[in-house]
């Protein structure tokens, strides 16, 4: 069912996270897909996710720990689908910068993807990552 394809989905991103592997944290962005981070900076294409996640998974988000909770997946149709998160970063050994760690030196964001069901296979068309504040 593509709901639990899609939950399989960020299940495959936690592990890939909390392994530091920039390839298999991106094997499911689309080719031409965008990505906004926390900063609010937008990056395009598979290349520039993957090459972004590399340098971040080599710096202040080395050996961290990534924890994402699906709150919602909306299917716009039934090959598109809108996918809540929230996520929860800890181990941190440094932060980006301006984003401010919660009281527990964790960072909180929500996260949302857009799926879209490509040859019978979800991947991720847009992923847009906000700092909640520590909320």
């Amino acid at each position: 069912n593509d709901e639990a394809q899609i939950q399989a989905l960020v299940a495959e991103q936690v592990r890939a996270w909390n392994a530091g592997d920039a390839t298999a944290f991106s094997l499911r962005f689309a080719k031409d897909g965008s990505f906004t981070n926390i900063r609010g900076t937008v990056f395009y294409g598979h290349k520039a996710f993957e090459d972004r996640h590399r340098e971040i998974f080599s710096t202040f988000f080395k050996g961290s720990k990534l924890a994402m909770t699906v709150g919602r997946i909306h299917f716009v149709r039934p090959d598109v689908a809108i996918v809540d998160i929230a996520t929860e970063l800890s181990e941190l050994h440094g932060y980006p910068p301006g984003i401010t760690p919660t009281a527990a030196g964790t960072i909180v964001t929500r996260l949302q993807e857009v799926c879209a069901k490509n040859g019978g296979q979800w991947q991720i068309e847009s992923y847009h990552n906000v700092d909640a504040k520590g909320q």
